[in-house]
């Protein structure tokens, strides 16, 4: 019989070099697609604190199309709620009405409204309220300026598990809608079928606040289904309302300030409100600079936003 004490060194030996060759090809492996797919996005910087993109995610998403987006830091901007009667308008105006009367930076579309045009859902302006009760089935809030300065100064608020007070307000603006998904990864929205242009608000792992908008019609469950998977650092999405009422732009001071690429070709127009149709809006978010600097706004195209 064999000495099996003299062979179990060398055994060891090879398992050893077995578990370092695994643990090199394990550290070597490419990255899964989602956390790829996150440091894909073309990021350009619009200003500080604010930078753009056209991510198309048709190679994993085949049936989403691609999206203008918008990353905001709240510690720079400040979100403000407009709605039309509030501003003593007789009826709703154009998004590029919109932003030529307040100058924010960005404009974008709000939740849901009635045929009257009043706002389904909580909506509220600098305290006041302009629109409705809690809407009983919209879990998905977007909130802004909180009374409570150790509060984050923007985030979405899901109302299956967040507290949101009106009585005092928690924050002085905000938006009732759907959610898309939630930190936990459940996505909220069901598969109905129904396509349609959509804006989206979500927020990321560093509290940073990005604004989407459909380049093309989807449906809420593929879109849904398509950024948690595809964009892991996003913690949790809302949407606004979608079809025709879905619109996003920039002031042209601010695509001014921004020197003309060629890369800027596949987002720039849509930013600037040059494609599609622009019906009046009952209602609107605007972002503007905590501190007006309008006469300069810093530009740096080659500069990444923060990683998510």
């Amino acid at each position: 019989m064999k000495d099996r004490s003299r062979l179990r060194p060398q055994s060891n030996r090879w398992g050893r070099a077995l578990s370092g060759i695994l643990i090199s090809l394990w550290l070597t492996a490419p990255l899964p697609a989602q956390s790829a797919a996150a440091d894909a996005i073309p990021w350009e910087r619009l200003t500080t604190g604010m930078h753009v993109a056209l991510w198309n995610p048709r190679d994993t998403c085949p049936q989403v199309p691609a999206l203008l987006m918008l990353q905001i830091d709240p510690e720079r901007f400040r979100f403000s709620v407009y709605q039309f009667r509030d501003e003593g308008l007789r009826a709703p105006i154009s998004i590029h009405d919109w932003q030529h009367r307040t100058d924010a930076y960005v404009m974008f579309n709000a939740g849901l409204f009635r045929e009257d045009y009043s706002y389904l859902g909580v909506l509220l302006k600098e305290g006041r309220s302009l629109g409705s009760k809690k809407h009983h089935s919209w879990q998905g809030l977007f909130a802004a300026e909180p009374t409570d300065g150790t509060l984050r100064k923007a985030r979405v608020f899901d109302l299956a598990f967040d507290v949101f007070t009106e009585d005092p307000p928690m924050y002085r603006e905000a938006a009732q809608s759907l959610m898309l998904f939630d930190r936990m990864g459940k996505l909220r929205v069901r598969d109905s079928g129904k396509r349609a242009f959509q804006t989206v608000v979500a927020e990321d792992g560093q509290g940073a606040i990005l604004v989407m908008k459909t380049a093309d019609i989807v449906s809420l469950h593929h879109l849904a289904d398509c950024l948690h998977r595809q964009l892991p650092s996003l913690q949790q999405a809302m949407a606004m309302d979608g079809g025709a009422s879905s619109d996003v732009i920039a002031s042209q001071d601010l695509l001014h300030a921004s020197k003309e690429t060629a890369s800027q070709s596949t987002w720039r127009s849509l930013l600037a409100g040059n494609t599609g149709v622009h019906i009046p809006l009952p209602t609107v978010i605007g972002i503007s600079p905590r501190t007006p600097a309008r006469a300069g706004i810093p530009v740096d195209s080659l500069q990444p936003p923060r990683k998510p």
